[in-house]
């Protein structure tokens, strides 16, 4: 079980961090490419999310609750889990629409609260950083340093 990579996504679609903790798991790839990659699931994940099933009428279970309260529907989420023989990409997507990819061997398990963790350090040691940009790309040491920790701990599992 094993953690390969971590991108994140700003909310424009522009690559902001991108790390890979695991040499042997996937192919290298070039800053570029891994640009394009951001761009393009950016793309895919807006598409995706725009294809909900037409609700039918009476059936609509956001519509109202069981005690005749209107609730608020969930917003489409788009595309969370691509899955292939060798790998698991699964997507986390903020509230503001920060998109974080992490790309794990098919046998790993606890994505999700993988994905909360990183998450979590993101918010703690970049958000709450003065001198990090909205929108930029990553650079702090203090993030680096505890997301590497976490992720060789999951690895060497």
């Amino acid at each position: 079980m094993t953690i390969f990579a971590l991108i994140i996504i700003n909310k424009a679609g522009g690559l902001i961090y991108n790390r890979t903790f695991h040499e042997g798991g996937l192919n290298k790839i070039s800053t570029n490419d891994y640009l394009v990659l951001a761009g393009t699931f950016h793309g895919v994940h807006a598409i995706t999310a725009r294809l909900n099933p037409i609700p039918t009428p009476g059936a609509n279970r956001n519509s109202a609750s069981s005690a005749g309260t209107m609730t608020r529907p969930e917003p489409p989420s788009g595309l969370e889990v691509l899955e292939s023989e060798n790998f698991r990409l699964q997507c986390f997507t903020t509230l503001t629409g920060i998109k974080f990819l992490l790309f794990t061997d098919t046998t790993q398990t606890n994505v999700d609260l993988t994905m909360r963790r990183v998450y979590e350090m993101y918010t703690d040691y970049v958000m709450k950083n003065p001198f990090y940009q909205l929108e930029m790309p990553v650079r702090c040491d203090m993030f680096e340093r505890k997301l590497m920790s976490y992720i060789r701990e999951i690895n060497n599992r």
